[in-house]
């Protein structure tokens, strides 16, 4: 619980007067730069002790806080769990009364939880608070370790089984058999343990091949039988309330899960191949996301440039960058800066992938022609103060911006460009006038994602001085810098990576800027003023990094 709502326990730390605002600025400044949750970082300064926090918590949410976990739980009520639905929602019965259960939560916040036990036990659940730490121990000390089979013995079982079915009958019945649901369910869990933000299911002619992405790189799980391909995708169309039938057209769909008393969001594409459907679960674990400006590891200068075009009372504000760079989280963030009681945000997206309270958000419908140029359009009328749409990709959709930022709204989109300079090239192209851009657009963010070197296995060197050469800066400059790579240990998986790290370039439109604009000045103009202006191009934020220890010169030539 403390690790997954920092942002959360912030505000109850605030209004339950635990710390003040400038306490609370404070911790949380260590808490985004050491990785400690919120929580922890509190009890560590001396503000406030460990139950103190807990009791705010069941205050806030208004239920029962149990200073200690029951020793001498009846069995009759800890039977009205099976063990693996309290190690799934990691979650320990402690009353039931009036028709009611009440449920120990290592994550209180999930109303997952009691949605879904409410519906399998077909009762009132009522969630209370305590230690989680304990909740842990209570679980394993009542219902024993996780019985869930491991991996190898889930393959094992699949070596024995017969040919791949070959009717959509066969598939349906192998789907819903007990290894294939588990192995699933399996493949599910390890990729949340591992932090993965996609699964890829992929058949070739001789293989079944499972994938994780973590950090941004590919890693291959141990691949399952050739014939399971079409059960194991089954399931998982079955699991996200798509066609099983129908496999000669791509199809979309979403899976709501909880794994580890977690509720985790799964966003599932299909797409019909050669040997069988390919199939990608993208991985939105809400907990993991911190949609915070503060968690994005921005240099304070770059924050406080996003913060003031977000106030402002009008104008374009873009971020740019590849699939998979963060612009979308980004975004969030800065949403989240603005997102008061007096103000109308409305977000159209492609598809909704969080959700975030106090904002409307329109998720994009192209059989039906809600495109984002048409959701823009609605959205004058219903008179907000901040749009958010997806992404500028048509000439329709970047006129309708426009027209909203020049008629006193704050428009935030995203653009495929490689740097800030190029998103203004990108519209001109796109057929938008240039004095409308220097008339509307207040700034570009570029971003990119790339690896943090694991703290673990963190290792100095001394690094070839051909690759040196290839960062093109000038020898001075590196002299005395201590570069560093990760040797690889089982914190990192053998990678030498840990979790990831952002690199920034903010471009502030200005006068100069908006007169180059308008003369269609070509992008190593503009990128040349920006410059001049302030702005950090991606290869010098990338530099900070490096010279910071968090990341290698590899991952910065790569990315930049």
């Amino acid at each position: 619980m403390f690790d997954d709502h920092s942002d959360v326990i912030r505000e109850i730390a605030l209004e339950s007067g635990l710390v003040n605002q400038t306490q609370a600025d404070e911790i949380w400044e260590s808490h985004a730069s050491t990785g400690k949750s919120f929580a922890d970082s509190v009890i560590d300064s001396g503000l406030a002790d460990r139950p103190s926090i807990l009791q705010a918590v069941a205050d806030h949410l208004q239920i029962q806080y149990y200073s200690v976990v029951p020793n001498d739980l009846a069995d009759e009520l800890t039977n009205l769990l099976k063990p693996a639905q309290a190690h799934k929602y990691l979650v320990v019965p402690v009353a039931d009364e009036a028709g009611k259960l009440t449920l120990l939560a290592k994550d209180p916040f999930n109303s997952a939880v009691v949605n879904e036990l409410t519906f399998i036990l077909q009762r009132d659940i009522e969630l209370a608070v305590a230690d989680p730490d304990q909740i842990d121990n209570a679980v394993v000390r009542i219902y024993g370790e996780p019985s869930a089979s491991s991996m190898e013995d889930l393959l094992g079982e699949f070596d024995q089984a017969d040919n791949a079915p070959v009717s959509d009958e066969d598939v349906i019945n192998q789907a819903s058999q007990a290894p294939i649901i588990r192995f699933v369910d399996l493949v599910l869990q390890e990729a949340v343990k591992a932090k993965a933000s996609d699964i890829h299911f992929e058949p070739f002619e001789d293989q079944f091949r499972i994938r994780y992405r973590i950090d941004g790189s590919l890693y291959e799980m141990a691949p399952p039988p050739k014939n399971l391909a079409s059960a194991v995708i089954a399931r998982v169309k079955v699991l996200s309330a798509l066609n099983i039938a129908e496999r000669r057209i791509p199809q979309d769909g979403r899976i709501k899960t909880t794994i580890g008393g977690r509720a985790i969001d799964l966003r599932v594409s299909t797409l019909p191949t050669q040997f069988g459907e390919s199939v990608v679960l993208r991985i939105l674990d809400k907990t993991v996301v911190n949609l915070s400006l503060e968690a994005l590891s921005m240099q304070d200068d770059i924050k406080e440039g996003i913060r003031q075009m977000v106030n402002r009372p009008n104008g374009i504000f873009i971020v740019t960058g590849p699939t998979g760079s963060g612009k979308t989280t980004t975004l969030y963030s800065a949403l989240r800066e603005v997102n008061t009681e007096d103000m109308k945000i409305l977000t159209a997206e492609d598809p909704v992938e969080y959700e975030v309270e106090g904002i409307m958000q329109v998720p994009i419908n192209h059989q039906v022609g809600l495109t984002f140029a048409a959701a823009l359009r609605s959205f004058l009328r219903q008179d907000p103060d901040t749009i958010m749409v997806g992404e500028i990709r048509d000439l329709e959709t970047a006129q309708i911006a426009v027209q909203a930022s020049l008629t006193g709204h704050v428009v935030l989109s995203t653009l495929h460009t490689n740097d800030a300079p190029g998103a203004v090239t990108r519209l001109i192209d796109m057929g938008l006038e240039p004095f409308l851009i220097s008339a509307s657009l207040e700034g570009v963010l570029a971003q990119r994602l790339l690896r943090r070197i694991c703290k673990s296995c963190r290792t100095a060197y001394e690094p070839d001085k051909e690759v040196v050469g290839m960062l093109e800066v000038d020898a001075l400059e590196i002299a005395n810098k201590q570069f560093y790579f990760g040797k690889g240990c089982a914190e990192c998986n053998r990678s030498g990576y840990r979790s990831r790290q952002g690199l920034f370039e903010l471009m502030t439109i200005n006068d100069s800027l908006r007169t180059l604009i308008t003369q269609k000045a070509p992008t190593l103009v503009l990128k040349q003023k920006a410059i001049e202006s302030g702005m950090r191009p991606l290869r010098e934020d990338g530099l900070r990094c490096i010279f910071d220890g968090l990341t290698t010169i590899e991952e910065v030539l790569k990315y930049t």
